[in-house]
């Protein structure tokens, strides 16, 4: 059986951290959702799109729960805005935020499922990105 946690762990410190891609040929499952497919490359895909965005993002695990195939893991990130982030360019900013990733391990130890809550609007608001409630327009009665 698998530790799972460390398996977690690993994900984060080599994959996020360390930019060990082969890690990730080990650790993700070919079925497991990422950017736009599925795979080690997909997940990839999105690690490499936000190394664009903040090429010394840093993350740090605060707490890992396990139980069975599942594990949360509790993290926060910082780093420099140093590249394009979705529809915002570069700042100079630097950031922290936070967030909780939930991974779900195949029997041999290999990642079939990640998602993730992320604290966008705080992220957002330290680079300056104004958000305005949609305007409402008149309502019939």
């Amino acid at each position: 059986m698998t530790d799972v946690q460390a398996a977690a762990r690993r994900f984060i410190t080599d994959v996020w951290n360390a930019r060990r891609e082969e890690s990730a040929y080990e650790l993700v499952a070919e079925e497991c959702p990422g950017l736009g497919g599925t795979g080690p490359e997909a997940t990839l895909a999105w690690h490499r799109e936000r190394r664009a965005a903040f090429p010394d993002l840093r993350y740090k695990i605060v707490d890992v729960v396990a139980a069975g195939e599942r594990v949360a893991v509790h993290w926060r990130a910082a780093g420099t805005h140093a590249g394009q982030f979705g529809p915002v360019p570069a700042t100079g900013q630097v950031v922290s935020y936070s967030g909780a990733t939930f991974l779900r391990f195949d029997p041999t130890g290999r990642i079939v499922e990640v998602w993730g809550c992320t604290e966008l609007f705080q992220l957002l608001q330290q680079l300056g990105v104004e958000m305005l409630p949609p305007a409402v327009s008149g309502r019939g009665a």
